[in-house]
């Protein structure tokens, strides 16, 4: 292997301490690695739990951030939205997989689609506006109806308002005065997608197929692999993953989140540069795991086999489901059935609509896996 190769019982620095960070944490102490954790939560975060070395301050403290950079031989991040001083100062003096590049780009969605544009790959029609005047002149030209989303990143459906043919634009523009702004068309998807995989530091790419995402409240409610969708629309999705994996010059798990339109056309969505929810299900369902291929991608070694060995679902847990922040649920549900599997993040409370785990189901067939999914999804408590 090359000297640039980064084996056992290195180090690997997460920025973050959320659930992504966690089950990378487990995957790579499995294989022998240090994890060490920065971020601006409390001590004993979801990452941290697992971690021989937890830093916990604001981004900004660029002395916090020496201390853990000298604990580590590579950093990775598990979430997106961290300030760019911060990213700059790391990859000034650490590898950083994914590049400062690559998440700059996808953490704001501006540049996120203004990348998209520039590299040719199929996304709906947008305007990035700053004022009124701007946001109307875009809304005509879109047509309604259309959706404006907070230029600065955010997810599970945050800083985003859908406008019909009654919308008043004055009122809604008062929500997202004095900040740019994406106007983008909007698309009558009849599917959700997403394609989840890892590109290596020589280029070579490895993916866990397509995965059909369900979302309630814009928040991911089922994830089913294999997708129940057309070859020419598989195709489709992968080729727009390995685009925006090229156009990145990408290093590490990555997922594409698409909508399939009734004409069979794939358009991209959005870009997370991490592991992603959908691809929680590789736990259980793949070969290599989509924390695997990140730990092999980020440490520079090849990639794992992607391959997917069962069809399954996973569940997304949210908050909600607990009966109070302190208190459990009954998961009688889940550990009785011999083809589900729990996996709970370590949070300390639980909130509604927060991410506290999720269930995969696997199956002899996506109709079976399907089917227990939902009759476990039904015996939990899970409408409050």
């Amino acid at each position: 292997m090359s000297a640039s190769v980064i084996l056992p019982p290195s180090c690997i620095g997460i920025l973050g301490g959320g659930q992504l960070g966690r089950m990378l944490a487990l995957e790579a102490r499995r294989c022998g690695y240090r994890i060490a954790v920065f971020t601006d939560e409390k001590p004993g975060c979801p990452a941290g739990q697992w971690a021989d070395a937890e830093f916990n301050g604001p981004y900004d403290d660029t002395e916090m951030l020496d201390r853990f950079l000298n604990q580590v031989d590579v950093v990775t991040a598990e979430f997106e939205n961290i300030p760019d001083p911060c990213l700059v100062h790391v990859e000034q003096k650490k590898p950083l997989r994914p590049s400062r590049r690559a998440i700059w780009t996808t953490q704001h969605r501006e540049r996120e689609k203004l990348f998209l544009r520039d590299q040719g790959i199929a996304c709906a029609d947008f305007r990035i506006v700053s004022s009124y005047e701007e946001f109307e002149s875009a809304v005509n030209a879109l047509g309604r109806p259309s959706v404006i989303k907070t230029a600065a990143f955010g997810y599970d459906g945050k800083g985003q308002k859908k406008i019909e043919s009654s919308t008043d634009l004055a009122a809604v523009w008062a929500d997202f005065e004095g900040n740019h702004a994406v106007v983008e068309q909007w698309v009558p998807f009849v599917c959700e997608i997403s394609v989840v995989g890892a590109r290596s530091m020589d280029g070579r790419m490895a993916v866990h197929g397509v995965i059909e995402n369900i979302h309630e409240h814009h928040i991911l409610d089922l994830s089913i692999a294999p997708a129940r969708v057309e070859p020419s629309v598989r195709e489709q999705a992968l080729e727009l993953w390995e685009a925006v994996a090229e156009g990145l010059d990408y290093v590490g798990t990555m997922a594409v989140e698409m909508f399939v339109t009734a004409a069979g056309q794939v358009l991209v969505n959005e870009i997370a540069p991490r592991p992603h929810n959908s691809g929680h299900l590789t736990l259980d369902a793949c070969i290599s795991n989509q924390f695997q291929q990140q730990m092999r991608a980020v440490c520079g070694l090849p990639l794992g086999d992607p391959g997917q060995h069962s069809p399954a679902v996973m569940i997304n847990l949210l908050g909600d489901l607990w009966p109070a922040p302190l208190t459990s649920p009954d998961w009688t549900p889940v550990l009785s059935h011999p083809r589900a599997k729990l996996h709970l993040y370590g949070k300390a409370s639980a909130r509604s609509r927060r991410k506290m785990g999720h269930i995969n189901v696997v199956g002899e067939t996506v109709e079976e896996a399907l089917e227990n999914a939902l009759q476990i999804k039904h015996a939990l408590p899970l409408d409050r």
